[in-house]
């Protein structure tokens, strides 16, 4: 049996995780935002979401974002929102 497997309501999750990843970056702070080592792309589809104003194409920009994060390790961003939420904003 292959233990790769990921049920898809597993992906789906998964995903939907990512995403609400991805809003919280958008609403962070621009100077935040430039202390965290993202890539290239992901910090430009960042960049263009909080320029959106139309609530449907914002949330298409928060799934691309989501799709992006799928090609990069969540975890230090994750570590990252966590100290500035606790107010550590050290490296």
């Amino acid at each position: 049996m292959d233990t790769d497997h990921k049920s898809r309501t597993r992906k789906k999750a998964e995903d939907r995780a990512l995403q609400r990843l991805g809003q919280q970056l958008v609403a962070l702070p621009h100077g935040q935002l430039q202390i965290m080592e993202l890539p290239d792309e992901l910090r430009t589809a960042i960049e263009l979401a909080r320029k959106i104003k139309s609530h449907g194409a914002r949330r298409r920009q928060i799934q691309y974002i989501g799709v992006l994060m799928r090609h990069i390790d969540p975890q230090p961003i994750e570590t990252a929102l966590e100290r500035i939420r606790s107010g550590n904003r050290q490296k």
